[in-house]
């Protein structure tokens, strides 16, 4: 078995000191003044000697591991999927690691996520909290560590978020729709607790009252963990009896099922139908009329995440409450 390389080899290939090495190898050059041409010769004899560091050793010397653990609802939803590569490029500037996880909206496999990585020793959590994870998240509290929630937050707990203004997302794309001359406009919507989903009905609702619409208020929720082809199914029954001449969808998901069923319905957009989604989606723009849609801040999001997270791991422990304004992206589905 080949020797394993030591810091010492690296110092006596470069001719300096072991301290210097570990300086370079620990992201710390600049903090120790380390000259730009030594550190580039340290970094290439690593490379050259396969030097690979004992991760567990130096985690206890430094009390920290340099990984985030980050949990969202679905990875393969294209909003998170955006958002955890936004969060992990943010984190890789910062010489942090990020452990991705999906609760699939799941409280149990929440908690075995947040449990598998605090025995992993993250030094911190970005979480998009799904319905009825308030005590895992308060025990994550009460022990002191660093968390931001991402997406929705939970009103019960004193933690730093960064969430969009669900609210006025939705009041203004319903305004949107009363500008162009719709009145009997619905909403389709997932049926749970959390704030971000209770927070864009009620932008729906207040809309709706504000532009004396409420005789017209109609909103059918659908169960989250259902497939696509399932959620399709119940729009496309929905179509079948609607009597709406507009309709919101509240989550990316939602959108992509509702323009399969209106395209399975033969229902036309705009001329019988006009539809405004939630969030980006390539898919979106293969359908006859592309879709309007309620964008989300994602890089913005992504970015103040990890400075937060970051802040706390310095250790200010002032929460911060970040609430970001969406943009309608107007195109063809609404006339």
């Amino acid at each position: 078995m080949s020797k394993k390389v030591s810091l010492k080899d690296i110092a006596t290939k470069v001719g300096v000191s072991t301290a210097t090495v570990s300086y370079v190898l620990n992201g710390l050059e600049k903090e120790k003044r380390v000259g730009v041409e030594v550190a580039k010769k340290i970094k290439d004899a690593a490379r050259e000697l396969n030097y690979m560091p004992n991760q567990i050793a130096r985690s206890l010397r430094k009390g920290s591991t340099n990984t985030i653990g980050l949990i969202v609802a679905d990875i393969a939803n294209p909003f998170f999927g955006q958002l955890a590569r936004i969060v992990e490029d943010e984190a890789i500037k910062h010489n942090y690691t990020v452990i991705f996880g999906s609760s699939d909206e799941d409280c149990v496999k929440s908690e075995a996520l947040i449990d598998t990585f605090v025995n992993r020793q993250v030094d911190g959590f970005i979480i998009a909290p799904s319905e009825g994870c308030k005590s895992q998240i308060n025990a994550l509290i009460n022990r002191e560590v660093p968390l931001v929630l991402i997406d929705r937050y939970l009103p019960q707990l004193n933690t730093s978020y960064v969430v969009l203004d669900n609210f006025t997302a939705v009041y203004d794309a319903v305004t949107h729709l009363v500008e162009k001359g719709h009145r009997r406009i619905g909403m389709v919507a997932y049926e749970n607790s959390l704030i971000h989903m209770s927070e864009r009905i009620r932008g729906y609702k207040e809309a709706m009252i504000d532009h004396q619409l409420e005789k017209e208020i109609r909103i059918k929720k659908i169960a989250y963990n259902l497939p696509r082809q399932e959620m399709e199914k119940i729009i496309g029954e929905m179509l079948t009896h609607l009597i709406s001449d507009a309709l919101i969808f509240a989550t990316n998901a939602l959108s992509l099922a509702g323009l399969y069923a209106v395209k399975t319905n033969q229902k036309k957009v705009p001329e019988e139908l006009a539809l405004i989604g939630f969030d980006g989606n390539e898919a979106f723009d293969f359908f006859d009329s592309p879709l309007t849609y309620i964008k989300q801040p994602l890089e913005q999001m992504g970015r103040e995440s990890v400075r937060i997270l970051l802040d706390e791991m310095k250790g200010n422990t002032e929460n911060q409450h970040i609430q970001m304004a969406s943009k309608l992206i107007t195109r063809a589905s609404c006339g």
